[in-house]
């Protein structure tokens, strides 16, 4: 996850860089449940209005959480499917805060009524995430459902209005992309200062639609308005927070128009950003389905590392002799095509393997996503 605002801050409030400090466990996002009452196209667990047979108990999930906090594990992400589906979801975020965690929730919002909403602010979450691909019928259709939109911003409204921590996502695709001032400008009418893009990965109904995935064209304009967007807000005093993920390109891009419009200010930036380090795959962030199958991320489904209900995630974790998770924690990855001769190898990590061995079928090429030139990653 690349946090803009967090970098766009240090130009207004410098800091210095400080050595690059291993995570003492990885973020885990965590798809407690498989089922949701929409068909997003770029759903990656494939989810569907169904129940899925063999998903953890709330007796399995306290024994796991007990074990990632033991680990270090620092915040979960509780996620589906459509997590409110779950009848022990508060329960459960009750359970993970009273453990410490850092506990958010990923949602369409579809279900938030005033009901709901209550026993959200009442669960204590830390932040509630609610996914809007473009505006009225835009949104639908990326959703499946006529009407969606409209029940998602009612949603968000009703845990804003209850002092709950909210933002927007939006997965950027080809067929997207011009709606996302749109977006943009939904946010700052309903007073809501976070915000999260997702470029398109390919994985689960995401694979079988990377057709859609934006341009390069199309993300670099992306990413210089949401630069841009950034940049006012702070410099108005406004609060912030943009975040995007699933492309570590972002990084080097953003230095790129830091070289351009503050270049004073870049090699500070650049140590910054350096330090962060780009893609966490395998490392800082994992991803725990349903079933109680580990994955390096939620992208890496196709991928089982171990099951909690058979082995600890702590040792499931740890464990670095296979050739995907070794691959993942070496630095300088082992990457190839574009991505091997780049000079910001060190700063993206060498970004998605996931796109890589969906196109090439080698999981260590180049990343197909990457939206930089050959002149901008030349040594």
């Amino acid at each position: 996850m690349f946090r803009l605002s967090a970098f766009m801050r240090e130009l207004f409030q410098p800091a210095a860089a400080a050595p690059r400090r291993a995570p003492a466990g990885p973020v885990v996002i965590w798809n407690l449940i498989r089922r949701c009452n929409l068909a997003c196209r770029h759903c990656y667990s494939i989810s569907a209005d169904k129940d899925f047979a063999g998903e953890l108990s709330t007796a399995d999930i306290r024994t796991v959480m007990a074990d990632l906090r033991g680990f270090g594990v620092p915040a979960l992400i509780l996620s589906g499917g459509e997590p409110l589906l779950r009848p022990d979801i508060f329960e459960i975020a009750r359970d993970a805060k009273a453990m410490g965690f850092y506990a958010g929730l990923s949602t369409n919002g579809t279900l938030i009524d005033e009901a709901m909403a209550d026993r959200i602010a009442a669960a204590g979450l830390d932040y509630v995430g609610i996914s809007i691909d473009g505006i009225g019928p835009v949104h639908d259709r990326f959703r499946g459902q006529e009407g969606a939109f409209g029940r998602s911003v009612a949603g968000l409204k009703l845990c804003r209005d209850r002092g709950v921590k909210v933002g927007l996502r939006f997965t950027m695709t080809e067929d997207n992309h011009r709606h996302l001032p749109d977006v943009l400008a939904l946010m700052d009418d309903e007073g809501i200062d976070r915000f999260y893009l997702s470029h398109l990965n390919y994985a689960g109904r995401g694979n079988r639609n990377k057709g859609e995935d934006a341009r390069r064209l199309t993300t670099r304009r992306a990413m210089d308005l949401l630069f841009e967007t950034c940049r006012t807000r702070l410099e108005s005093g406004r609060p912030c927070e943009i975040v995007t993920g699933n492309n570590d390109a972002d990084g080097p891009y953003f230095l790129g128009w830091l070289r351009r419009r503050y270049p004073m200010h870049a090699d500070r930036l650049e140590a910054s950003l350096r330090r962060w380090g780009g893609n966490a795959s395998g490392v800082a962030v994992a991803n725990i389905d349903n079933l109680g199958w580990v994955h390096p991320d939620t992208m890496w489904w196709h991928e089982r590392l171990g099951n909690v209900r058979e082995r600890p995630f702590s040792e499931i974790w740890s464990d670095r002799s296979g050739p995907l998770m070794a691959g993942l924690a070496a630095r300088p990855r082992a990457v190839g095509g574009r991505c091997a001769g780049c000079r910001w190898l060190a700063l993206c990590n060498g970004n998605s393997r996931v796109r890589a061995e969906r196109v090439f079928g080698d999981r260590w090429a180049e990343d197909p996503g990457c939206y930089l030139t050959d002149r901008e990653i030349a040594p």
